[in-house]
């Protein structure tokens, strides 16, 4: 048969059109609200469509451009998409910073970063540095006192022009963290100008001038205000350095981004693509001499915005999701933040497991080999131009009321992230946002309180304020084993299954995890086979809490249970899991003090019940 003939495996799949799938999809829906069904909001309010086609990239004018060029949307690299795999040391102790620090690189990483706070001569830097070659690992300052003086010591240790690193110098950042600058605001830029000129001269592999673009990300920020904060910060170095003399060509080149990924997978691949489009036409309006200085450069850090106390080792799978969306956008640098980090120093392990998430995507998943491996998808590409053009009018806002700086010390960028905050808290509380092991499925086993150390807590900043969103459920959960510690006993929760054997299981379930994320105790049972074994055994157990678990048409016949169990034991909290409104007012009658369903406020119910418990 000649092959030219011979049918394709698409000749027996005709197109189908996109009025074809809507038709079909509104029949589906059998009357059924379109958007609120299908159209998904993301946190900030960007509607989501169910899907997209190849015609919805059609008007895309920046699927047009090719990996390498401006502006940048495809990455700064032509043939492949390599990162630097990077890992950061919190302790100030400058030996100990360095056997971390050697340890890693032997083990495969290809830059670190150090807390140099307590780095206050160049004998110190000697010893933080000692045995790193920085042309080949390169240095990153991440926290310091004086960040001019940290690069003079860097000069005198280093002393080599091909030296790699950077200084996380960010005096726009520390305004928005504090309130406040740091000594003046003008002297802060005369100190920005100064470290770019030297560095130009003396470590021009360095990057000495960050927009610390996860603050806001780790204070609940949406994608589409981390990129509108960051880019109007950058612009406002932009400005502000080029008044001074500067030429643009000087200062974007010295200039590093940091983003937080979070476990929005795609949302987070789209951020880091729109990022350098923007970024490069922003840069663009100070007319450079060399197309190269629109290149931004960015480095990631996992969030710590999602990362829980809780059934810490879920914190790797989304370390690892949040890595890979890093290197899928083309970012130049990753750091892994350890699991563990959120309650304690971390240890070798949670180092090794932290570095080893990367290496494993380079050398056994191949992250690194493919440019822009999200081009042309139908999903990521409409992301960018949704996040594009949301990001760019909230960067227009900014500069319309008078750049940056006056719009965070008017308050505006703290008032409208607190405010998609508060959405955030909600679905959190209504476990619309799901934090497995902490809101959801919780390992009623674990104890956290002996485990954790000290941290230091930027929860009482004045401006910008970071947090995490499972705090406030992880704070219930600690008092109740605060209040076991004290000697009283773990509440304990009677699930009274009765009826339906599927119905009593589903909702013994649901009802158990629920309570378990307290960390109450959960007694379940296999079913009782009528109401007054089940009333013995749940007035005998002990229990502070009893459970109804059944179907809504049997609940009828459970009334009598509330109703003994109330008379023999008063002081026990009767609670139906399910909302069986037809039922509630023999149920009510008869005793019962609360329901629990799945448009139950998580938060305000278990907080309650703490209460109820006599448990602070």
């Amino acid at each position: 048969m000649d092959q030219k003939k011979k049918p394709g495996l698409f000749a027996n799949f005709p197109p189908v059109s996109t009025k074809e799938w809507e038709d079909k999809i509104q029949i589906d829906l059998k009357g059924a609200d379109y958007e609120k069904r299908l159209i998904w909001k993301s946190p900030g309010g960007l509607k989501i469509k169910p899907y997209y086609r190849a015609e919805d990239l059609e008007n895309l004018p920046h699927t047009k451009v090719l990996p390498g060029e401006s502006p940048y949307v495809r990455g700064k690299k032509i043939k492949y998409n390599d990162w630097i795999i990077r890992q950061d040391f919190e302790t100030p102790d400058h030996s100990e910073a360095n056997r971390l620090a050697l340890q890693a690189i032997e083990k495969g990483v290809d830059a670190v970063g150090f807390d140099a706070t307590e780095v206050t001569a160049e004998a110190e830097m000697k010893t933080l540095l000692n045995g790193i070659d920085p042309e080949k690992t390169a240095i990153h300052l991440v926290h310091g006192k004086s960040y001019p003086e940290l690069l003079d010591y860097l000069i005198a240790v280093t002393s080599r022009k091909k030296s790699k690193g950077s200084l996380n110098f960010d005096p726009l950042g520390f305004f928005v963290l504090y309130n406040k600058f740091y000594g003046n605001k003008e002297d802060n830029f005369q100190e920005a100008k100064a470290v770019i000129e030297k560095a130009k001269s003396k470590l021009p592999g360095f990057f000495v001038l960050s927009v610390n673009g996860q603050h806001y990300h780790n204070a609940g920020a949406s994608v589409v205000q981390e990129l509108a904060f960051a880019l109007a910060q950058g612009n406002e170095y932009l400005a502000r350095l080029t008044d001074l003399g500067l030429s643009v060509d000087d200062i974007a080149p010295s200039m590093q981004f940091s983003f937080g990924a979070g476990s929005n997978y795609f949302l987070e691949i789209a951020k880091l693509r729109v990022a350098r489009m923007l970024w490069a036409q922003i840069v663009k309006q100070y007319q450079p001499a060399d197309e190269a200085s629109e290149k931004m450069q960015i480095h990631v850090y996992t969030s710590s915005w999602n990362k829980t106390l809780y059934d810490p080792y879920v914190n790797m799978l989304r370390t690892t999701t949040e890595a890979m969306s890093g290197s899928i956008a083309g970012a130049d640098s990753i750091t892994v933040e350890p699991f563990d980090n959120t309650y304690k120093r971390p240890d070798d392990f949670s180092y090794r497991m932290a570095r080893n998430q990367q290496i494993i995507l380079k050398t056994e998943a191949y992250f690194n080999k493919v440019a822009d491996p999200a081009a042309g998808s139908y999903y990521v590409e409409n992301l960018c131009d949704s996040i594009g053009k949301a990001a760019w009018d909230l960067f227009l806002e900014i500069e319309g009321k008078g750049g940056f700086i006056q719009y965070a010390s008017d308050g505006l960028i703290r008032t409208e992230v607190e405010e998609v905050c508060q959405k955030r808290d909600m679905d959190i509380a209504m476990r619309k946002q799901v934090f497995v092991g902490t809101n959801k499925y919780p390992d009623t086993d674990e104890r956290k309180l002996d485990k954790i150390e000290p941290r230091a807590k930027l929860s009482d900043l004045s401006g910008l304020r970071q947090y995490r969103g499972t705090q406030a459920f992880e704070a219930l959960r600690m008092a109740v084993e605060n209040h076991a510690d004290k000697g009283f006993e773990t509440p304990r929760v009677f699930m009274f299954t009765y009826g339906d054997p599927a119905m009593r299981k589903a909702r013994a379930s649901f009802a158990s995890n629920f309570f378990g994320v307290a960390g109450y105790k959960i007694i379940d049972n296999l079913g009782f086979p009528d109401i007054e074994s089940g009333v013995k055994a749940a007035t005998e157990s002990g229990a502070e809490i009893v459970v109804l678990c059944s179907s809504d048409p049997e609940y009828p016949e459970m009334a009598p249970a509330a109703s003994q169990i109330k008379q023999q034991s008063p002081n026990i909290q009767v609670v139906v899991a399910g909302n069986p409104k037809e039922a509630m007012d023999e149920l009510n009658q008869a005793g019962v003090d609360h329901y629990v369903h799945v448009r139950t406020n998580l938060l305000e119910a278990l907080t309650r019940y703490n209460e109820l418990l006599e448990i602070v």
